[in-house]
């Protein structure tokens, strides 16, 4: 997951977590079961599991994974990518036959990462540590993989046991969240956050995943869309949960929203910024000439109006401009369209763009001027135009200093164009 290049000098979240998996992991000394090969070019499949204080449940699930690859007949292996448990599931974990690697950094998305560096599998199953997840789906999955799939996703919803989830995430939540994700992505998926997944090894880094939060379900779906990988969907079982929860509906809940929007500007910024400007100029292009509306003129009150969505329709799509500059530049982030874009325009573009409306606006603010002083400073009567002047000089500063920003992310990479 090498989101910036060597060359850069800057070290990935992939190569980071490998770095503290390397000087945090502890492999209890033990000889190799039969089923574990001893050497790594050996491994198929690695099943990776997040652990946070499971002591009740890891013994089980580790049983589990462990009997599901010998039944597959591959050579795997089990991690156990322990998240600063306070209890004894690593040494149990340890005991039942995985590997255990220590991940300090806190965070469900931060224990993948760190369990991911550390797997040795041509193919990684994803799995909680909760008993909520059959790892005998195994095969299942590696069939897909095998087929040529980079990501194969659990779809929960049509096999959800007795108790296993709450109706508020059951009928709610997930198809929401997920809904919203396809409607923003196009992904296909149905159940975006189900825990069980799986991912070929070699697709990690086009992913570049760097999530530490629960928001890394949602991330792995949107990247490997965005990476226009193959992603597939089969319907497993859900069941009943061993233990406490570690979920919050309502904060884990706005977590996903709020990422899936962050990493949608073009929904967030740009598409209602563009309709607050359309909206502003029309309002102002009414009032300025005098079209009535609804049966009645509008008048000063009316413009100001129109020059307050203006001003804000070009500030929010300045914003989303430099929000997808900073996805490309600092998240590896892929978006054909503002490649585009940049490709045509560049800073003195935006310059020249910014300061031709500034100059208009100024222009017409000293042609007001001048008709003002000449009446000897009595009452304005041009105040829709002062309205409309002043609002094309901050349009034209809101241009003209978005294209600077917008050039000095572009210095990331060494590119100078708006």
């Amino acid at each position: 997951m090498c989101g910036v290049p060597s060359g850069y000098g800057v070290e990935s979240p992939w190569q980071a977590a490998a770095r503290r998996i390397r000087m945090s992991t502890t492999t209890p000394p033990r000889t190799p079961p039969a089923d574990e090969p001893t050497t790594a070019d050996e491994l198929l499949v690695s099943v990776v599991i997040p652990c946070l204080n499971e002591e009740e449940n890891i013994v089980a699930v580790v049983t589990q994974a462990r009997d599901a690859i010998a039944q597959a007949g591959v050579p795997g292996e089990v991690v156990v990518a322990d998240n600063n448990s306070t209890d004894r599931s690593a040494e149990l974990g340890a005991q039942a036959g995985a590997r255990v690697v220590h991940v300090p950094t806190p965070g469900y998305g931060a224990a993948y990462l760190g369990g991911f560096a550390a797997a040795r599998g041509r193919y990684i199953v994803m799995g909680d540590a909760d008993l909520t997840y059959d790892f005998h789906e195994l095969p299942r999955f590696l069939e897909q993989l095998q087929d040529g799939a980079d990501l194969v996703m659990g779809n929960r919803m049509n096999n959800i046991q007795p108790g296993a989830m709450p109706w508020l995430h059951r009928y709610v939540g997930n198809p929401l969240l997920s809904g919203f994700l396809n409607v923003l992505f196009k992904t296909g998926v149905r159940d975006a956050h189900c825990g069980m997944r799986a991912v070929r090894r070699s697709a990690l880094p086009a992913m570049d995943l760097r999530t530490p939060g629960m928001e890394f379900a949602s991330e792995m779906v949107i990247r490997a869309s965005k990476a226009k990988l193959d992603i597939r969907e089969f319907d497993i079982q859900y069941h009943p949960r061993g233990g406490e929860s570690k979920l919050s509906t309502w904060r884990d809940g706005w977590r996903h929203l709020r990422f899936l929007l962050a990493h949608s500007p073009t929904h967030l910024f740009l598409i209602p910024g563009v309709v607050l400007l359309v909206l502003g100029a029309l309002v102002m292009g009414m009032v300025l000439s005098g079209i009535t509306v609804f049966g009645r003129d509008w008048n000063v009150h009316t413009m100001m109006g129109g020059s307050l969505l203006t001003i804000v329709g070009v500030q929010t799509v300045s914003l989303g401009l430099v929000a997808h500059a900073y996805a490309m530049y600092f998240m590896g982030d892929v978006d054909p369209w503002f490649d585009r874009m940049r490709a045509r325009f560049k800073l003195e573009h935006g310059l020249c763009i910014g300061g031709l409306v500034m100059a208009v606006g100024f222009v017409a603010l000293l042609s007001i001027f001048i008709d003002w002083a000449s009446s000897d400073f009595g009452e304005l009567s041009r105040a829709r135009g002062t309205i409309g002047a002043a609002t094309l000089v901050v349009v034209g500063v809101q241009v003209f200093f978005s294209s600077f920003l917008l050039s000095i992310i572009g210095l990331r990479r060494g590119d100078d164009r708006a």
